[in-house]
């Protein structure tokens, strides 16, 4: 195979956006596709490089190509969209049930997130995969917060401790999940904004990380509700093949959720502070398509 095949091949590979074994699996047929047109224009008299030059004018762009083979693989099966809505559902019944008020619940569901994370890590990060990571991490980020609750001496001592293999463990997971695509970032940072808007409904005034049990009680029901519509934009995320379409999903259902927080928060939710989650929301799912340009263009760099 010609070095220019090669590079097309390689820039296909860069921007298709598919798992680790659908992304062989394209590759491997493509390349075939490929050898075999050259071998046929070889045999018509052609040289190799005239045959690999006409069979990309062919083709077309790699990213054209790259794009229609994203639409025609990434829909993922009713299985794997059920397992991405898994941890919605599973903290949608944790509130509508109240069963948060049982530490042994919780540590239940914390070590469920805990397995099923790892085990799908070590296994090709399938995409099911991304909307669990996020509940990995919130209880991370939480716990680094609360620290600063201690006294004073022990906070000072408590927090650098905690926040470098925090900090770490975070941004590792998401600086791999963007690389593998930026689409999944968002989905999985799509949860946060509705989970800092819980927060300051049910916090104490001033206290924004000490919830108030009676009104965590009162509002457990819509609670559970928007954890609901999580699993069902998780859901329609999986089954989508349009990358525009996703991209759609996410903003609109972030919105339409957060609108529907403020809506049963009975006047808690101030208009400011439903336009700053807003904000909030809107950063973060643009913020991974930002830093997936940024990490190309500075392996761009590297390469040239």
């Amino acid at each position: 195979m010609t070095e220019a095949l090669s590079q097309y091949l390689e820039c296909v590979r860069e921007n298709l956006r598919l798992g680790l074994v659908s992304e062989r699996e394209v590759i491997s047929e493509l390349q075939t596709h490929i050898e075999d047109n050259v071998e046929e224009m070889k045999e018509a008299g052609l040289s190799e490089e005239e045959a690999a030059s006409i069979c990309i004018t062919l083709l077309g762009s790699a990213k054209t190509v790259a794009r229609r083979m994203y639409e025609a693989h990434s829909q993922g099966t009713w299985r794997q969209a059920l397992l991405a809505s898994m941890p919605h559902l599973i903290f949608a019944i944790l509130f509508a049930l109240n069963w948060w008020q049982g530490v042994g619940w919780l540590i239940v569901i914390l070590g469920l997130v805990l397995i099923t994370t790892i085990y799908g890590w070590l296994h090709g990060r399938p995409m099911w995969l991304f909307p669990w990571l996020c509940y990995l991490m919130v209880p991370v980020v939480v716990a680094g917060l609360f620290l600063v609750y201690l006294p004073r001496g022990w906070s000072w001592l408590a927090i650098p401790v905690y926040a470098f293999p925090a900090s770490w463990l975070v941004l590792s997971i998401t600086v791999k999940t963007i690389k593998r695509d930026w689409l999944y970032g968002a989905l999985m940072l799509l949860p946060i904004p509705v989970i800092i808007g819980w927060f300051l409904v049910v916090g104490k005034e001033g206290e924004f990380l000490k919830p108030d049990l009676e009104d965590l009680r009162h509002f457990a029901p819509w609670i559970g509700l928007s954890f609901l519509a999580l699993a069902g934009t998780a859901i329609a995320f999986v089954r989508l093949r349009q990358r525009w379409l996703r991209v759609m999903l996410l903003i609109i259902s972030g919105l339409l959720i957060l609108v529907m927080v403020a809506s049963y928060a009975e006047g808690r939710i101030s208009l400011p502070a439903l336009s700053m989650l807003i904000l909030i929301m809107v950063g973060l799912l643009l913020s991974p398509a930002l830093v997936e340009r940024g990490l190309k263009h500075g392996k761009q760099r590297l390469i040239d």
